[in-house]
């Protein structure tokens, strides 16, 4: 993706993104180029953030440091339209809506190849009008030449145009500008992408041209040809001819400045197939950018002063992309796609400070980054860096400035360095003297005997059993801490559940469990399940499908099945045009327990009545269900959360439910669970809770032992539904978005106080009540009103917190020292983080 800041900034590309300063900044993945104002004179630079390192939650912090202003984005360019370039993009705008209610509305430009409207509109259907967003598709007419170039901007400051790459069908070509293919090449690429229809494999090369550097002013040649300094020196230097003073003959720029330099130039290029860089390699309206020409073809050359390569690995390496790089001469080439190397070094020190802390505290809970784990693999790049001249690695924040001229070339003084674990241990100790205690303290709990207040359903529970991640635990958008909602149920060799999946999970699969472990944790799901339509609740989703299709392009599978409420399904659909995400869609109202019970007894149909029955004892409207069934109320005629069923929308095809809740009901049997029930709850329209329950087991004396429970709330007020769901549980997930004093709030917006949630889960015995979903003025720990309730059942989550099954009995022990940890955070103590939208303003 390319961004263009408002009056300053000029580019960006977001599969790994690239900004162009005057300090912009954005939720989305890799590199940045940014260009600065210094009073009158322009200053570029190229700023470069790894993909793996910056992700869609690292915005804020990145933000204040650097103290970009969002507000100056008006243009946000896309190199390709898919998932993996515009996953950040719902949330920027999200963020810009925010900004744009304050400001009487944003406008901002969103450009891209091909059919980049239909994903737009589907967003819209969760952002809100304040993000004025305008797209402008790009493609040739029929007939035109799609190779030629498109001027997007031409001002001033910078020109920026495209040149479009479509995969080509066929190998070979007779075009004198093929490159030479080796075997290896073939073996790399030409099966990949074999030209499908879909926009996503459109490409797009951007050429970023500034202004030529006018040459230095010689006040002596102008005194003799008798021009008196004043007014005409500033036009002479702005390419206007004047008149002599002392003579009567035209001065032209030329008389009296000394020689221009061409302006610097950068492309921008993603070719992410072999197939791509056929056509690629023969585009001729990028000759002008090559040197390796005859002398007399040279004269006419445009310099190339840098080119930022997004391709992957697999292409970048092979020795026709290789060929290709060197038609650019002696241009600085920077390797920026998807560098592994880099995700070792957190772009974001304050949250990767709090991971290492939290896991020196209590490591059973906060196991050491999948990065920085002593048992992580060391991964090795797809592909070497070309061996062309002038080519480097992109490193996090590596910049490359474009003027003054004097300093064009790369600038590493703001490239990260590593920090330890042992270093941020040393500066907490020193802090906080009483931790080292308090760690020998928690490690002693695992070692005892585990705690005597057992639930039956843990009994000889192994640690391969089932495992609680909670991904993103804050609300609204990604902060320095807390990401939004996301929750991995990790049931180890029988694969895992993601209970909604916010923007930025898939990086948070990989902080987790390293990238080879990630990639595992996706291509194991078997259902993903979204709570409300909420765009902190699900924007994380495509990316997340999308690369569970690519890794298992190879292997047969099934398509995964997503629960969400039907408005999500247009949103899918739209994606779906731009990349296939191989999945299959069922309705939170088919996953009902009635409808369920509807699928079970073979009726025919689910229960989606067209007008809820009415009990003839008290008049309400009950749908059909029996009393303390859940979903029995919510969705009542006339109620505060009267159900969508009524508004206009085609029904989903029975015969073709009955299908996936019966591939459903197989998914669940081979996980070991016995029922994924959704539940209404009071939030917004379509707002659900949901039911885990696994099968019962049994343990190696011979005993049944009962299978464990698990329910997630999702964004809801107290109610009664939600109580009932949760009787027995074994962990209830609930969301404590304010604190205590705040009932006012909560109950405008829907949401749950801590003390709300608590009650909850004592009122329907719950075993253990983790709390989340907090509002992000808690930057780091969230405010208790109430002690005395915290301490028996209930525990608070934090990013990366993975609670084993074992574990359950240990929980609440731990509550105490992680509030030692955070003693001077309990009230907030920075006026940035008190209010979020604030910082993105």
């Amino acid at each position: 993706m390319v961004m263009i800041s408002r009056k300053r900034s000029f580019i960006v590309n977001s599969a790994n993104p690239i900004m162009l300063i005057p300090f912009v900044m954005f939720r989305f993945l890799g590199l940045v180029w940014t260009h600065k104002i210094h009073h009158r004179r322009f200053s570029y630079s190229l700023i470069s953030k790894d993909l793996y390192s910056m992700l869609e939650k690292d915005c804020k912090d990145f933000v204040q440091s650097t103290k970009v202003k969002l507000s100056k984005i008006d243009h946000i360019f896309l190199s390709r339209v898919c998932s993996e370039t515009a996953g950040g993009l719902p949330g920027l705008l999200l963020t810009l809506a925010g900004i744009g209610e304050e400001t009487q509305g944003l406008y901002v430009n969103v450009w891209g190849p091909s059919d980049l409207n239909y994903l737009v509109e589907a967003m819209k259907s969760f952002i809100p009008k304040a993000a004025m967003v305008h797209t402008n598709s790009f493609e040739p007419a029929p007939g035109d030449d799609a190779t030629k170039p498109n001027t997007h901007i031409d001002s001033e400051v910078v020109k920026i145009s495209s040149v479009l790459v479509r995969p080509r069908h066929s190998k070979g070509s007779s075009d004198v500008n093929t490159l030479t293919y080796n075997d290896e090449d073939q073996t790399k690429g030409f099966s990949e992408s074999q030209c499908s229809s879909k926009p996503g494999d459109l490409s797009v090369v951007y050429i970023c041209e500034l202004p030529e550097i006018m040459g230095k002013f010689d006040p002596e040649k102008a005194a003799g040809l008798g021009l008196r300094p004043g007014p005409k020196y500033r036009e002479l230097q702005n390419g206007n001819s004047v008149k002599a003073d002392r003579q009567d003959i035209m001065i032209h720029p030329r008389d009296v400045m000394g020689p221009s330099a061409p302006g610097p130039i950068v492309l921008i290029v993603d070719c992410p197939t072999m197939s791509h860089l056929e056509e690629l390699s023969s585009i001729e309206s990028l000759g002008p950018y090559y040197s390796n020409k005859s002398p007399k073809a040279i004269e006419n050359c445009k310099l190339v002063n840098c080119v930022i390569h997004l391709s992957p690995s697999r292409v970048a390496s092979t020795s026709a992309y290789k060929q290709w790089m060197s038609r650019f001469g002696g241009a600085q080439h920077i390797m920026a796609g998807h560098e592994v190397k880099n995700i070792e070094i957190p772009i974001l020190k304050s949250s990767a400070r709090v991971a290492a802390r939290l896991n020196y505290l209590c490591p059973q809970l906060f196991p050491a980054s999948g990065f920085w784990s002593p048992s992580a693999p060391v991964f090795a790049c797809e592909g070497s860096v070309p061996q062309v001249d002038g080519t480097v690695s992109a490193e996090n924040l590596l910049k490359f400035y474009l003027r003054p001229y004097s300093r064009l070339g790369l600038d590493r003084s703001c490239v990260p360095n590593l920090v330890s674990p042992p270093e941020i241990i040393n500066e907490l100790i020193s802090e906080i003297p009483e931790i080292e205690e308090a760690s020998q303290h928690v490690a002693q709990l695992w070692h005892g005997n585990g705690g005597t207040n057992v639930d039956p359903c843990l009994e000889g529970m192994t640690r391969e059993e089932m495992e609680i991640v909670l991904l993103g635990t804050g609300s609204s958008q990604p902060s320095k801490y807390r990401n939004v909602s996301s929750i991995f149920i990790n049931l180890f060799s029988r694969g895992g559940i993601l209970l909604d999946c916010g923007e930025g999970t898939l990086g948070q699969l990989k902080r987790r469990f390293g990238i080879e472990g990630a990639d595992e944790a996706v291509k194991s799901l078997r259902c993903i399940w979204i709570s409300h339509i909420h765009a902190d609740h699900h924007t994380g989703l495509a990316r997340v499908l999308a690369l569970r299709r690519k890794l298992l392009k190879e292997v047969p599978h099934d398509p995964l099945i997503v629960v969400g409420p039907r408005q999500l399904k247009r949103f899918l659909d739209a994606y779906q045009r731009l990349e296939d995400l191989d999945m299959q869609f069922l309705d939170c109202r088919d996953t009902t327990e009635v409808s369920l019970k509807a699928f079970e007894s073979h009726e025919g149909v689910s229960r989606v009545p067209n007008e809820p029955e009415m009990n003839a004892e008290n008049g309400n409207a009950t749908g059909g269900l029996k009393h303390g069934e859940i979903g029995s109320n919510l969705f009542a005629k006339g109620s505060q959360m009267q159900s969508l069923w009524k508004r206009p929308g085609s029904p989903m095809n029975s015969s073709f439910t009955f299908q996936i809740l019966r591939n459903l009901s197989e998914v669940l049997n081979e996980a070991g669970l016995e029922a994924l029930i959704s539940f209404p709850v009071i939030h917004c329209s379509q707002a659900y809770g949901v039911v885990l329950r696994a099968a019962d087991r049994t343990n190696d004396a011979g005993k049944r032992v009962p299978g464990w429970k698990i329910v997630y709330s999702g964004d809801t007020r107290p109610c009664k539904d939600l109580i009932e769901a949760s009787r027995g549980a074994t962990v209830l997930i609930h969301e404590a978005t304010f604190e205590d004093g705040m009932v006012e709030e909560a109950m405008k917006r829907n949401h749950s106080t801590t003390k709300e949630a608590v009650e909850t889960g004592n009122a329907a015995g719950a075993y253990r009540v983790i709390l989340t979903h907090f509002s992000q003025r808690y930057p780091k720990i969230p405010v208790f009103s109430g002690e005395s309730h915290m301490h028996k059942r209930t525990c608070i989550a934090f990013d990366m917190m993975s609670v084993n099954a074992a574990d359950l009995p240990l929980l609440p022990a731990v509550l105490p020292h992680l509030k030692l940890m955070f003693r001077d955070e309990l009230v907030e103590d920075e006026e940035e983080d008190a209010d979020v939208a604030a910082d993105f303003a």
